[in-house]
């Protein structure tokens, strides 16, 4: 599957625990990352400061669904199941 061109489900739903640029403490779940520009496309896709966790992301139905709806809602869920607060 590829991914959704201006999707960016996967850049706003799941919190990031590691350091990245622009968010040194990580990211929050359900906080856009400050790399998406106003299209929701990640300015630094090709840039080695990408982290791996967003590098190693893999666009699939099971976790992206058929729409931008449907991708917010599973890794919104998988984000509750897998928190541990």
């Amino acid at each position: 599957m590829q991914c959704r061109i201006g999707c960016a489900a996967c850049c706003i739903a799941p919190s990031i625990s590691s350091p990245l640029p622009l968010h040194p403490l990580g990211k929050p779940a359900n906080v856009r990352c400050l790399h998406l520009d106003d299209d929701n496309r990640c300015t630094i896709f090709l840039h080695p400061s990408r982290p791996k966790v967003c590098h190693g992301f893999q666009a699939t139905e099971d976790a992206c669904g058929s729409n931008r709806e449907e991708a917010m809602a599973i890794l919104s869920a998988w984000e509750v199941m897998t928190s541990s607060g």
